[in-house]
C-alpha cells in the first residue's frame, strides 16, 4: 500500500485530538458528512474562501478541485502528487476541515485563525508551519501596506492562508507551473518561492520610501508645518516593516542549517541562499530607514526651535521698539502737559486770584511754563527717552 493510503489509519488519534481541541459544536465536515441539504448549504462560503486548489504530479498540474472536499478526495486517490490550496481569510470550519485532513497541529491552527502573529517558522513534526509579513507600498496615499501570509508545508501539500491583499500568490503559482522541473521538487520549492515572492515585494517598498524620505529632507528644510507628522506615520511604518524583515533572517538561517539533515536539493539550497541575501539586504535598509528618520526628526526639531527663537528675538524686537516709540510718545505729553497746566489754571477767570492784578504774572506764568519743560526734556533726555 502507498504511502499516501496508509496515512489515515496511522493518524486516526492525532485526529481525534484535533477535533476535541479546536473543534466547537456543528456539523461535522462536508467530506465526511453524508449527503444531505445541510452539507450542500454549507460548501459555497468554503468555495469563497478557497482562491485557488490545484493537484500536481511531476511538476505538471493535473487537476483544479473546485472545493476542499474535492481536493481531498483526488489527494487520496493520487498518493504520489502535490496539493496546493490557497485561501483568503478562510471560514473557522475550513480551517478545522484542513487539520483533520493534514494532521495540523492546533497551535499552528489557532496562529492561522488570530492572524496577528509575528513572522516566525515553526516544524510540527513533518510539517512547517510560516508566517511572513509582506508588504506593498501605495503610491496615491504614500504609505506602506502590510499583509499576513500562514504557510502550512507537509510531504504532500501546501497551503497558504492569507490576511490582507499582499502577497499575490496566483504570479507565484504561474511562475513555478511555468518551471515544472522545479516544481516537481515539492513543497519545499513551493515554499521557497512564496519567500522569494515576499522578499522582492519588499523592494517597491523600500524604493517608495526611499522617496519618501528624500521629499521629507526637502520639505524639512522648506520649513514645511506638516512635516513632523509626516516623519511620524513614517517613523512607525519603519517599524512594522523592520518586525517583518528582521525575524525572516533567522529563519532563513534556519532552513539553511538544516540543508544536510533533510536532504534538501542543492537547487533549492542556491535559491535560498539567494532570498536569504535579499533579506539581508532589505534589513539593512530597513535598519538605515529607521536611523535617517530619527536624524532627520532631530535635525527637524532644531530647525522648529532656531525658528521659535527667531520669532521670538523678532517679537522682542518689535515689542522694544514698541516701547522706545511708547517712552517717546509719553515724554513728548509730558512735556505738553505742563504749559496745559499752567494756562488751564491761570485760565479759570477767578475774581479773587493773586496773580490776576500782579504785572509781573504773565511774565511769571510764561517763565514757569519754560522751566518745567525744560527741566522735564532735560530729564528725559538723561534716561534716553527722547
Amino acid at each position: 500500500m502507498s504511502e499516501r493510503r496508509a496515512r489515515p489509519a496511522a493518524r486516526n488519534s492525532v485526529k481525534s485530538v484535533l477535533r476535541r481541541a479546536l473543534t466547537t459544536p456543528q456539523s461535522p465536515p462536508a467530506e465526511t458528512a453524508p449527503p444531505s441539504p445541510s452539507s450542500t448549504a454549507a460548501e459555497p462560503p468554503e468555495v469563497a474562501s478557497v482562491v485557488q486548489a490545484a493537484l500536481y504530479r511531476d511538476g505538471v498540474r493535473v487537476s483544479s478541485p473546485a472545493t476542499l472536499a474535492e481536493t481531498f478526495r483526488e489527494l487520496r486517490e493520487a498518493p504520489s502528487g502535490m496539493a496546493w490550496i490557497g485561501l483568503a481569510r478562510p471560514t473557522e470550519g475550513e480551517l478545522l476541515s484542513l487539520a483533520a485532513e493534514f494532521d495540523l497541529h492546533p497551535l499552528s491552527v489557532e496562529d492561522a485563525m488570530e492572524a496577528h502573529q509575528r513572522p516566525k517558522l515553526e516544524r510540527y513534526g513533518d510539517t512547517l508551519f510560516v508566517v511572513l509579513r509582506a508588504a506593498r507600498y501605495l503610491d496615491a496615499p504614500e504609505e506602506v501596506d502590510f499583509g499576513e501570509l500562514h504557510v502550512f508545508v507537509g510531504p504532500d501539500f501546501v497551503i497558504t492562508v492569507r490576511h490582507g491583499a499582499a502577497p499575490d500568490l496566483s504570479a507565484v503559482r504561474r511562475r513555478m507551473e511555468e518551471s515544472p522541473d522545479l516544481l516537481k521538487l515539492g513543497p519545499e520549492a513551493v515554499l521557497y518561492a512564496i519567500l522569494d515572492a515576499v522578499v522582492d515585494g519588499y523592494a517597491p517598498v523600500v524604493a517608495g520610501v526611499q522617496n519618501d524620505i528624500d521629499e521629507i529632507e526637502t520639505e524639512v528644510f522648506r520649513g514645511d508645518p506638516e512635516v513632523s507628522r509626516r516623519i511620524y506615520e513614517l517613523s512607525r511604518e519603519m517599524v512594522e516593516f523592520q518586525r517583518a524583515t528582521r525575524p525572516l533572517v533567522g529563519m532563513l538561517h534556519g532552513l539553511m542549517a538544516g540543508f544536510a539533515k533533510y536532504e534538501t536539493d542543492e537547487e533549492l539550497q542556491r535559491y535560498l541562499r539567494d532570498v536569504a541575501d535579499h533579506v539581508t539586504h532589505t534589513s539593512e535598509r530597513v535598519d538605515g530607514f529607521r536611523q535617517a528618520l530619527t536624524e532627520i526628526l532631530t535635525v527637524n526639531a532644531t530647525l522648529v526651535t532656531q525658528q521659535q527663537n527667531a520669532e521670538m528675538r523678532a517679537l522682542a524686537e518689535a515689542g522694544f521698539e514698541q516701547n522706545e516709540e511708547i517712552k517717546r510718545i509719553s515724554s513728548w505729553a509730558a512735556i505738553l502737559f505742563a504749559p496745559t497746566l499752567v494756562g488751564t489754571i491761570y485760565g479759570m477767570n477767578f475774581r479773587h486770584m493773586p496773580e490776576l492784578s500782579w504785572s509781573f504774572g504773565y511774565p511769571f506764568a510764561i517763565g514757569l511754563m519754560g522751566v518745567i519743560c525744560g527741566g522735564l526734556y532735560v530729564i528725559f533726555k538723561r534716561r534716553d527717552w527722547l
